[in-house]
């Protein structure tokens, strides 16, 4: 069963998929300056991208009574600030999830899972 949320108006029904609201957390989080890319939030997720491409890597949505909720587990670049590149990723994850979908976010919580060093020279 696909979780989604249901929105009613006079024209009829809107059904969002969590997993519409995940790739657009996704692809903003990845287009973020100092992330190199997505991290499994726990093993069985680590298990099942192996076998299938999952299109929620790395990003969990929860709805709430009053917004969504959307978890990001990223590695990021070292040497970059990790504070600033998390600020600026749940600001864009925000601004594009709200902007496309238009339902309301009440949190985003990042998760800096590792970090990658690119240069060793």
């Amino acid at each position: 069963m696909f979780e989604s949320e249901n929105r009613h108006n006079k024209l009829g029904s809107i059904l969002i998929q969590k997993d519409a609201i995940a790739s657009i957390a996704r692809q903003s989080t990845l287009q973020s300056y100092g992330v190199v890319g997505l991290a499994p939030k726990n093993l069985i997720e680590n298990i099942r991208q192996f076998i299938m491409k999952d299109v929620k890597y790395g990003v969990e949505v929860e709805y709430s009574h009053d917004g969504l909720v959307i978890d990001l587990y990223i590695v990021v670049e070292y040497g970059t600030r990790i504070k600033t590149i998390t600020n600026s990723i749940a600001s864009s994850v925000k601004y594009n999830v709200e902007k496309t979908v238009g339902l309301p976010i009440r949190r985003i919580n990042v998760h800096v899972r590792g970090l990658r060093i690119s240069n060793m020279d």
